[in-house]
């Protein structure tokens, strides 16, 4: 990725401020145009294309102020390796990619790992001899628009767990568990030293299975529909692990006795856009627009999750809505 950015810059040359941080942006009195303060001076703008993305300030509950302050706290933002954790065991909080991904690494070095689960889904690596991302595009599922969700408030969940390392595999609570993980449910809240679980963690559990199960048959729908000719799907050699159906429900964790010496919020992120001077949030403080275009004639969104689809906040689909933005700014120069 980093060789990618820079052959782009080297060859569009564009004129880039590196370091610079936008502090505000308004509107100049005639309507016209846009001014936006920065750490290095103020520029003035016809057009203002907003792509901050989604992940800019860690998202860390209140209630963690109440667990004991020897215990060491970091946001999934800050983690690095296991070995730049002191000693003892680690509750990570938030089980989407970040959580499990982070959970997984710190088991496999020894670390005793308290799992708290939450309601994201589980995603296979692999399914019928493709990479199911590839799936996942070919399948039309990329292209779901956020008009098809139930909620507004859907379009925050978090993504399915999966990882890319070691070439990528599948990530799977179940398999977790037999592996001397210990799966809680969300955690809710902190008293007198101990954690406080909600008892949703086998609900929880079958939420991912059921993702995972409802991926691979979307799959085998479009393999049926179109008739790819792709290959079965090879059976297992052993039956698919369900360890964590079998986990005690602990409603309280006392942090002392099972030793954990770090807490680490794989809580996701919020995005910030106050420092937008114009009314153009919803009472969740995401922008209102279609498609990145808003109601004020210049100003645009772009890199948001769900801002068209939900590949918007991807790589894979951000250039589709950058150029239906460029589209708009073409048309009205």
């Amino acid at each position: 990725m980093v060789d990618y950015l820079e052959r782009y810059v080297e060859f569009f040359n564009p004129p880039l401020h590196l370091g610079v941080q936008a502090t505000s942006v308004k509107q100049v009195r005639d309507g016209g145009k846009y001014l936006v303060d920065t750490t290095d001076g103020s520029l003035e703008a016809n057009n203002v294309v907003v792509a901050t993305g989604s992940f800019q300030q860690p998202k860390i509950p209140a209630f963690s102020k109440g667990l004991p302050g020897q215990i060491l706290q970091i946001h999934s933002a800050e983690y690095r390796n296991p070995g730049a954790l002191p000693p003892g065991a680690v509750l990570v909080v938030g089980s989407g990619q970040s959580g499990c991904q982070i959970a997984e690494e710190l088991y496999k070095t020894g670390r005793k790992v308290y799992l708290c689960v939450g309601s994201a889904g589980r995603m296979p690596r692999r399914y019928r001899g493709r990479d199911m991302a590839w799936w996942f595009d070919k399948t039309g599922l990329a292209d779901k628009t956020v008009d098809t969700l139930p909620s507004p408030k859907a379009k925050f969940a978090a993504s399915a767990h999966v990882t890319g390392k070691d070439g990528g595999r599948t990530l799977n609570l179940h398999q977790f568990a037999r592996d001397g993980v210990v799966l809680l449910g969300r955690m809710t809240g902190v008293r007198g030293g101990k954690a406080i679980l909600a008892p949703d963690l086998m609900e929880n559990l079958a939420k991912a299975d059921k993702f995972a199960a409802d991926m691979q048959k979307a799959v085998d729908e479009y393999i049926q529909k179109v008739g790819l000719d792709v290959p079965e799907e090879p059976p297992s050699t052993e039956p698919e692990p369900q360890d964590g159906y079998h986990a005690e429900v602990i409603t309280q964790l006392d942090l002392k006795s099972a030793d954990i010496q770090t807490v680490i919020w794989a809580t996701g992120y919020t995005f910030d856009f106050e420092w937008i001077q114009l009314p153009v949030l919803d009472e969740d403080g995401y922008p209102v627009q279609q498609r990145g275009v808003t109601g004020f004639r210049g100003l645009y969104f772009l890199g948001l999750l769900w801002l068209h689809t939900i590949k918007s906040g991807l790589l894979a689909g951000v250039g589709e809505d950058a150029a239906h933005i460029a589209a708009d700014i073409a048309a009205r120069t």
